[in-house]
């Protein structure tokens, strides 16, 4: 009996160790009111729709360019994220879009996305639009942001939630990327859900 025990705990703890993430029977977002129809202008200039992402995972991400901390850190994240599995799953990583919105459409023009984007990765697409666009956006996808604080040296700061969204190939929320916990935990979230 002893030995029983000692075999079925020894099986335990390595299934506990396992690295290799195991998805639960159904995405955490399933059915949440999360996403919907959007037409945005990208960082080349060209109108691009929801519609233009159907049959792909999109990473969707809300932030500003001339944020000093934490959109860049965020977006780092998710670009070094998808870097990692173009190098362990490229059939994975081939799938997923990374997509950052702007809060801040005064400011972030498509060229000022341009560079922003491809700062982080080459296939990012940055989406800006007019004042009514990105507020209709924005309440799609359960986003806040408000004008802050003039910043230091000029301009103003922009308050606004940071949550990353994983969604899936029919525009439905799947999961929350944990990009606050860095590339690695990003990327083993992506591989837990895109199929």
């Amino acid at each position: 009996m002893n030995i029983v025990r000692h075999v079925l705990f020894g099986a335990l703890a390595l299934a506990a160790c396992s690295p290799t993430p195991v998805a639960p029977a159904r995405p955490p977002l399933e059915g949440a009111r999360i996403g919907g129809p959007f037409t945005l202008t990208d960082q080349d200039g060209r109108t691009v729709s929801d519609r233009d992402f159907a049959g792909k995972y999109r990473i969707m991400y809300f932030g500003y360019t001339f944020c000093p901390d934490v959109c860049p850190t965020d977006v780092q994240a998710i670009g070094a994220a998808l870097k990692t599995l173009e190098a362990s799953d490229p059939a994975v990583a081939a799938k997923v879009v990374p997509v950052f919105v702007t809060v801040d459409p005064a400011r972030d023009t498509p060229p000022v996305l341009k560079a922003f984007v491809s700062a982080f990765h080459p296939r990012m697409v940055g989406l800006t639009g007019t004042p009514q666009q990105i507020e209709a956006v924005k309440k799609e996808f359960a986003i806040f942001s408000a004008k802050g604080d003039p910043a230091p040296g000029g301009g103003y700061l922009v308050n606004h939630s940071r949550q990353t969204y994983l969604m899936g190939p029919d525009g439905k929320p799947i999961a929350l990327l944990p990009q606050e916990q860095g590339p690695k935990a990003v990327a083993d979230e992506i591989k837990r859900w895109v199929r």
